[in-house]
């Protein structure tokens, strides 16, 4: 990693679900209306006594409709900041999958993460690198995912069955990039050992290897396949031919590093983001200095271009992630939410969501065009903080939670990533909760207290414990 690293540091909208009674012995929150009428439940009276012989249609008769809810951006904010973790380390990468279900994510950790979009679920974690995974790409079909690591190595992945089907070795330095060809024919490799590698696929056999000044840290294919641009550890930036692999043309611009080049989707713009603090834009093929785009505050590590090419997100040492207009390269939106320094940052195909990864192993969704937090993704078998419980939430309020996130402090019932204050039985015992957690697949259950008595907070009696968000 570079030492710069290791310096010191200074969903589709939630769901509004109804509590139904199962014909077992749980409460489950269903796709239809969450919010009941509380207080016109507890005014039917029909709560009262622990005999619990209730129907369906009884139980139903409690609901009514309610406005569906839409946590406000400074919710979201406030639960993410409580370092929730979707690795055990930095988060280096991201991709999606062109059909915009599947975000991979790569870490320090040495795993590798599908998670479902736009829920945000944990799918499966890939694991078979010895080191830092730098670098992952996924074909055009969404069937292979290809991942770089400073353990030298390329894996291919199968994206389907989530297995390892091959790794490539012959970098004899850490594999910083790749990046896979329109046609899925080719996957180039960007590495410190000064060289670009060109591999056929699906079978991962070596075809060409362009010797390049120095070590390269980014790399990017043209939209037809015929142009390779790669970063380098220098302030240049340099275009080859494919798949022949010919030099064209050394780019001049940047002061210093270039940590992160991409070409817009159609093939007219390259954006290259440096140590420099600058993004620069580039006509396609010539080369041509276009514009400077000036506002980070810190190298720039990460810059991801929208599928339609009118937008362009770049992800900063500075912890933000910007959002600039094209062709212009206007600033639209700073986003401010990591609390350390922002190293990857990838666009959804249909230009409506944005992921960004950082040094503090957080990943967190956005909405697009506006930029507002949308959640935080949660490994639900990665260490919390301690106060994650703590949090205290004001009465009426709810927050978007991450999917597998424990409930707050306050009896809160998660049901797709939106928490409901859930008391225990209302037959006069006090205090007694369900244990829940965030689903994230539109279904939430609660296991129901046995142990209420009317007239005690604990033993004695058995059902008739009706569950209602507050």
């Amino acid at each position: 990693m570079l030492d710069k690293a290791n310096q010191p540091q200074d969903q589709e909208k939630p769901q509004v679900f109804a509590v139904n009674k199962n014909l077992g012995d749980k409460w489950t929150f269903n796709r239809r209306d969450f919010i009941t009428a509380a207080t016109a439940a507890m005014a039917a009276g029909a709560l009262a006594g622990c005999s619990g012989e209730k129907s369906e249609s009884e139980y139903a008769s409690y609901k009514t409709p309610a406005a569906p809810y839409v946590p406000t951006p400074a919710s979201v904010e406030g639960y993410c900041q409580q370092q929730i973790s979707a690795h055990l380390g930095p988060v280096r990468t991201l991709a999606v999958s062109p059909d915009g279900t599947i975000l991979v994510s790569g870490s320090d950790d040495k795993t590798i993460k599908l998670w479902s979009l736009p829920g945000g679920e944990l799918l499966h974690t890939l694991e078979g690198h010895a080191d830092g995974v730098t670098s992952v790409a996924i074909s055009p079909d969404g069937t292979l995912v290809a991942s770089g690591s400073e353990d030298d190595t390329i894996k291919l992945w199968s994206l389907p069955e989530r297995e390892l089907l091959h790794t490539l070795a012959g970098h004899p330095d850490d594999v910083t990039s790749v990046a896979i060809s329109p046609d899925g024919t080719l996957l180039a490799s960007g590495s410190r050992d000064a060289t670009i590698r060109l591999w056929s696929l699906p079978e991962g056999e070596l075809l060409h290897t362009l010797e390049s000044r120095v070590g390269s840290t980014s790399v990017s294919i043209s939209p037809d396949g015929a142009l390779l641009a790669s970063g380098s550890l220098l302030d240049t930036i340099e275009l080859w031919s494919l798949p022949e692999g010919e030099l064209l043309h050394t780019l001049e611009g940047h002061t210093d590093f270039v940590y992160s080049v991409s070409i817009s989707p159609d093939g007219a713009l390259l954006a290259s983001g440096g140590w420099d603090d600058t993004i620069e834009l580039w006509s396609l093929p010539e080369g041509e200095l276009l514009h400077t785009l000036e506002g980070h505050t810190d190298s720039v590590h990460s810059v991801v271009f929208s599928a339609d090419g009118a937008l362009l997100a770049s992800g900063s040492w500075d912890t933000t992630i910007r959002l600039w207009t094209l062709p212009e390269g206007e600033l639209l939106h700073t986003l401010k939410g990591h609390r350390v320094y922002v190293a990857s940052v990838a666009i959804s195909p249909d230009g409506t969501l944005l992921a960004s990864g950082g040094l503090d192993n957080a990943i967190r969704l956005w909405s697009l065009p506006e930029g507002e937090l949308i959640s935080c993704l949660l490994d639900p078998e990665t260490p919390l903080p301690d106060d994650i419980l703590d949090i205290e939430l004001e009465t009426g309020t709810r927050v978007t939670l991450p999917c597998g996130a424990p409930i707050p402090k306050g009896a809160t019932c998660i049901c797709n990533c939106v928490a409901a204050h859930v008391y225990g039985p209302t037959c006069g015992c006090v205090g007694h909760r369900s244990e829940a957690t965030c689903s994230c697949d539109k279904v939430c259950t609660c296991d129901t207290v046995s142990t209420c008595s009317c007239d005690s907070k604990s033993s004695g009696g058995s059902g008739g414990h009706y569950w209602h968000p507050n």
